[in-house]
C-alpha cells in the first residue's frame, strides 16, 4: 500500500473536509468521519479503494471503537489520526448552562479521548503515526465571551502536551494546531452556540459580543484552505512541527500572552 492513511474526525466540513480532499489529492487513504456523512464521499470524489466515510459522533466510546474496527478492515492501518471534531460554546460564564459547559468538554475534551483510546493502540503495535490536535490560539489565551471555550482547549492542550511525551519512545510523534479566527462556519449558528441565560450586570457586554460574532462571521481573515495545504505538508515531513500556530492574530494574541507572562513570572520572582 503506497501513501499514508488518515482518520479524520469532523470532515463533513469546515477544515476537516478540507483536509480529506487535500489528503486524497495528495495519494493518501481518508477515513473521513462526522456525524452526518449523507454526500460525503459525493463531495470528497474519491474511489472506494481510497476513501471510507463512517458516521461518528465523538463523544461515544463504543462508537470511536467499531470506526476503528472498519478503518483497520479497510486499510489495515493509521499513519495520521485528526482530531479535528469540535464546538465553540460562547458567551460570558454565568449565562452559559452547567449542561452546556459539560457537552463543551464532552466534546472538545473527551470526544478526542475516545478517538485516540480507539487509535493509539495501533499506533503503538506500528511503532508509528502522528497525532494531529486541532486547538486554537484560545487554547493558549482566553477572552471574555470565550472562557469556556478556552477552558476546553486549555485543556485539550494539557493533554496532548503531556500525552505527546508518553507516545514519542513509542515513535508516534504529536502535532498541535493553534489557529486563528479561520473563514469556516465555525461562528454559524449552526455550530457556534451562545449562552443564553439573562443577567442584567452582562446584558451589555453580552449583546456587544453576539453583535461581534454575527460580524465577524463569514469575514474571518484566514483561508483554512491554506491550513489544510500546510497541515498535509507537515504529515508528509520526515521532522514535523511539534506546534502550528496559523494566522497573523494567533500569532499577534500569543506572543502577547507569552510577553505578559514572562511579566507575570518576573513579578512573581520578585514577591517570593
Amino acid at each position: 500500500m503506497t501513501g499514508k492513511v488518515w482518520f479524520i474526525t469532523g470532515a463533513g466540513g469546515g477544515l476537516g473536509h478540507l483536509l480529506a480532499r487535500d489528503a486524497l489529492a495528495a495519494g493518501d487513504k481518508v477515513v473521513a468521519t462526522s456525524r452526518t456523512v449523507d454526500g460525503l464521499a459525493e463531495r470528497l470524489g474519491a474511489p472506494d479503494d481510497d476513501l471510507l466515510v463512517l458516521p461518528l459522533d465523538v463523544t461515544d466510546a463504543g462508537a470511536a471503537s467499531a470506526a476503528h474496527d472498519a478503518a483497520i478492515e479497510a486499510f489495515g492501518r493509521f499513519d495520521v489520526l485528526v482530531n479535528n471534531a469540535g464546538r465553540a460554546q460562547l458567551g460570558w460564564f454565568e449565562t452559559i448552562r452547567d449542561d452546556d459547559v459539560r457537552r463543551q468538554f464532552e466534546i472538545n475534551l473527551f470526544g478526542a479521548m475516545n478517538v485516540a483510546r480507539a487509535v493509539l493502540p495501533t499506533m503503538r503495535r506500528q511503532r508509528s503515526g502522528l497525532v494531529v490536535t486541532i486547538s486554537s490560539v484560545n487554547g493558549l489565551v482566553s477572552n471574555p465571551g470565550g472562557s469556556v471555550y478556552s477552558a476546553s482547549k486549555f485543556a485539550l492542550e494539557g493533554w496532548m502536551e503531556g500525552l505527546a511525551e508518553e507516545i514519542a519512545p513509542l515513535g508516534i510523534r504529536s502535532l498541535i494546531v493553534e489557529p486563528g479566527m479561520m473563514r469556516t462556519k465555525f461562528l454559524d449558528p449552526s455550530s457556534a452556540r451562545l449562552g443564553d441565560a439573562e443577567i442584567a450586570d452582562y446584558a451589555e457586554a453580552a449583546a456587544g459580543f453576539r453583535s461581534f460574532i454575527a460580524q465577524a462571521n463569514g469575514a474571518q481573515e484566514n483561508d483554512p484552505q491554506a491550513l489544510a495545504a500546510l497541515i498535509v505538508a507537515e504529515a508528509a515531513s520526515a521532522s514535523p512541527a511539534r506546534r502550528l500556530l496559523f494566522g497573523a492574530d494567533a500569532h499577534a494574541w500569543a506572543g502577547d500572552r507569552c510577553r505578559r507572562l514572562a511579566e507575570e513570572i518576573e513579578a512573581s520572582r520578585a514577591r517570593a
